[in-house]
């Protein structure tokens, strides 16, 4: 909010009001009031589960009940982004969410510029185990350079994050390197929704 700057949340319905990495999940008010704020809410499957388990119709049915869930609490939103949970990819899964989605996104490191798997689009993790690794200023400069679509993803965001997480810190400074590098911040489908018009 500091930073003017609306996301894209991947919820999973099933997840609502129980614990996840033994850490208490989303309330139904707080998904209302990050949608009421103009943030994005995206597609995570209902029950936070593997792609690589589950068959096409599984992953449907998961789909499904994930799409009723939001659109009930959400006043008919209809979710046009997917983010794989642990970042599993499948052959299986890629032609369902292509089918159901705009676009999915996966957790392979990189930039998307040129052609890109709209089905596995790249990323990368905003996660404490990640951070170290990544080369910030040098990934922003590359993407305004090759006019690129770096995506950033991660979970928690808090003083002691998970291995998933940020701290605040870190997330401060990948909005702002961003922004120095004269890239513009919007949620996955908003950006994806403006490169296609």
């Amino acid at each position: 909010a500091e930073h003017g700057v609306k996301a894209t949340y991947y919820v999973c319905g099933g997840l609502a009001g129980g614990t996840n990495l033994d850490l208490p999940q989303f309330e139904t008010e707080h998904l209302q009031a990050l949608f009421e704020a103009g943030h994005e809410v995206g597609c995570h499957t209902y029950e936070h589960v593997s792609v690589l388990d589950l068959s096409a119709s599984a992953l449907e049915a998961s789909l499904a009940r994930n799409a009723a869930w939001v659109a009930e609490r959400l006043d008919g939103h209809e979710m046009t982004s997917f983010a794989y949970p642990f970042g599993d990819v499948s052959l299986a899964a890629k032609p369902v969410i292509a089918k159901r989605f705009g676009l999915g996104r996966g957790v392979r490191n990189g930039i998307n510029a040129g052609k890109a798997d709209r089905a596995n689009l790249q990323a990368i993790g905003l996660e404490s185990r990640r951070l170290p690794g990544y080369d910030l200023e040098a990934m922003m400069a590359e993407t305004a350079a090759r006019r690129g679509w770096l995506i950033a993803y991660g979970h928690d965001v808090m003083d002691r994050p998970t291995p998933y997480g940020c701290r605040p810190e870190d997330l401060d400074r990948v909005l702002r390197l961003a922004r120095s590098a004269g890239l513009e911040i919007a949620p996955v489908g908003a950006a994806w929704a403006s490169m296609r018009g």
